[in-house]
């Protein structure tokens, strides 16, 4: 068994609404689309606060919404204090943000200082906030594309660095200028009302001042992953906690090591609030890897720190073609997993309808990347026709759209604003500790605080788990919640209960 008796409450800490919170992230280009022209708007999301209050999130992370040439769809940013004419205005943003407070959601946007679009500005008027070199110093590789991560600039006839695309050129971190530039950044949208930033490459800022060769080419040991990217950290949560309430600094640190992730935490008050798990991402929907990884999380972090758990992105892919295989009974184990962890869930747009990734013929494709992310980037379907009108990625399969579902009180919609409901009513659930429970192979149990026990099958037979007493509080199958639970519960192949407890212990 696992437990951490030390560790602190959800409630203990300071202004953290986000510890008992469910965050939910929106591809703002295919959420919805407000006037007709095929690319989802700032006011199609202001459009639809009412089903996300009705869902039950207490925050929406929107990926950039930044100006942008979209090389790589707002992630080569061209003004960082401004919104892309696609998605609407600075105004619309405004809107956004009051409509969504007075409806209890906070906003969160995408921040990218790891690099800017070769259109920004700063490239060409201030060429020093940037990585240069007057030839290729090293083996650096680029992200997108392979090759190397060194483009040669023919006006200046020196050589920048881009760690992703070459219309990506990475700023140089070692720069005050750079530091003050988005500090200033920050404030643009704190003093606007923005609840906090999802990072992205977070761990990916400060690049060896040496420029040494990484150990093994694609490795990223100098490129990325510096100890000095933690100072900036430290000074961003000092302005973040200046604002009350305290703006929330989330992290894409993509690192694999349990260590290094949790050090992102600093002392668990100090730098990052929440760090992405990725060794959890990119695990199977396997008991024995899940919770393996669970426990180490829980080990390495700092005894104030909380952690979080996604398993979609706009990256990975959705849960439920990754992890599920399109199998909506696995997709609601792995909703039922996301949110009763200590810690807390992100939800992607479309995980509440087991929305799997769509369909991307190679003539449509739209990413820099390769494989292609545009499958799990496609449009929301609102209803069997889809709710759009010639969406800029296709929308083919509508079988799973939020109208039908709405109407469907035994529907995975319905399941999830449920397990949130839970989340939010039980105590247990959203403050309450961590512990490992015995379980058989393939099945996975936790007891959060006192009183409550979740238990996951992820195997292929039936399975029982003992020493259970209570009352099923909600399941995957809807028809046992009420059920009394007289010392053990059994489990069918991809199914999971959420179980108070007759007596604690």
């Amino acid at each position: 068994m696992l437990t951490r008796p030390d560790r602190e409450s959800a409630t203990s800490s300071r202004d953290s609404w986000w510890r008992g919170g469910v965050l939910y992230q929106i591809y703002p280009r295919s959420f919805a689309d407000s006037n007709g022209d095929g690319i989802g708007d700032l006011r199609g999301i202001a459009d639809n606060l009412e089903y996300l209050e009705w869902l039950g999130v207490d925050a929406i992370w929107l990926n950039p919404i930044h100006p942008s040439p979209n090389v790589d769809w707002g992630y080569d940013v061209a003004d960082y204090t401004g919104v892309h004419p696609d998605l609407g205005t600075l105004s619309d943003l405004d809107r956004l943000i009051s409509d969504a407070a007075r409806s209890g959601i906070r906003v969160l946007l995408d921040l990218v200082p790891n690099h800017t679009s070769d259109r920004h500005p700063w490239f060409q008027e201030h060429p020093e906030y940037y990585v240069w070199s007057d030839d290729v110093p090293n083996n650096w590789q680029a992200v997108f594309g392979g090759g190397s991560a060194w483009a040669l600039d023919p006006a200046r006839g020196r050589y920048y660095l881009h760690n992703f695309a070459p219309a990506q050129p990475d700023l140089d971190w070692w720069s005050p200028d750079v530091r003050a530039e988005f500090e200033r950044i920050l404030r643009f949208w704190f003093d606007r009302g923005i609840a906090g930033f999802r990072i992205d490459v977070a761990h990916g800022l400060v690049k060896d001042r040496d420029l040494r060769d990484e150990p093994v080419p694609g490795e990223h040991v100098y490129s990325m992953n510096r100890p000095e990217t933690h100072d900036v950290y430290r000074e961003w949560r000092r302005i973040a906690d200046s604002y009350t309430p305290p703006r929330l600094l989330v992290g894409e640190t993509y690192v694999l090591d349990l260590a290094a992730w949790a050090a992102f935490y600093g002392s668990g008050r100090d730098e990052l609030d929440l760090a992405f798990n990725f060794r959890l991402v990119h695990a199977d929907l396997e008991a024995a890897q899940m919770r393996t990884i669970v426990a180490g999380a829980e080990a390495a972090l700092p005894v104030t720190a909380w952690p979080c758990w996604t398993g979609s992105n706009h990256d990975a892919g959705r849960l439920a073609t990754r992890w599920c295989g399109g199998d909506e009974a696995l997709a609601r184990c792995a909703l039922l997993m996301l949110v009763t962890l200590r810690g807390t869930p992100f939800l992607y747009y479309g995980d509440e309808l087991a929305l799997t990734d769509g369909w991307v013929p190679p003539e449509r494709v739209r990413d820099v990347a390769e494989p292609s992310r545009d499958p799990c980037r496609t449009p929301m379907p609102w209803t069997r026709d889809g709710g759009w009108k010639d969406p800029w990625l296709p929308l083919e399969d509508t079988a799973r759209n939020v109208a039908d579902q709405r109407a469907d009180p035994s529907s995975t919609l319905h399941f999830a604003r449920d397990l949130i409901a839970l989340r939010k009513r039980v105590a247990d659930v959203h403050v309450g500790a961590y512990d490992e429970l015995p379980a058989p192979d393939d099945a996975w149990a936790w007891r959060r605080g006192e009183r409550t026990i979740v238990a996951v099958n992820l195997g292929r037979r039936q399975v029982v788990i003992d020493g259970v007493d209570g009352v099923v509080a909600l399941g995957t199958r809807r028809g046992r919640e009420g059920e009394i639970v007289d010392g053990r519960i059994r489990l069918a192949p991809a199914e999971g209960v959420v179980v108070e407890l007759a007596n604690a212990k």
